[in-house]
C-alpha cells in the first residue's frame, strides 16, 4: 500500500450516489466524462466509484459558476 495513502483518508462513491445527490441522470453524468467537464471513474474490476472528495469539489465548483454575473 502507497505510503501517501491512509486508510479512511478518501470515501468512494458510486453512481447512484451521484445521481440521487443531484437528479440528473448517469447519461449525463457519462456525457460529461466523455468532454471531460466531469471526472473519470477509479475502475475497480467492472465497478465505476468516484472520490467523494472530487465530486465534491464539481458540485462546488457548478454552485460557484451559477453566482456569477452573466
Amino acid at each position: 500500500m502507497d505510503s501517501n495513502i491512509q486508510s479512511n483518508s478518501y470515501k468512494l462513491i458510486d453512481m447512484k450516489y451521484i445521481t440521487n445527490q443531484t437528479g440528473l441522470t448517469d447519461k449525463w453524468f457519462y456525457k460529461l466524462i466523455q468532454l471531460n467537464q466531469f471526472p473519470k471513474p477509479i475502475k475497480l474490476g467492472r465497478s465505476s466509484r468516484w472520490l467523494e472528495s472530487d465530486f465534491n469539489s464539481w458540485l462546488q465548483n457548478k454552485i460557484n459558476q451559477s453566482k456569477l454575473p452573466k
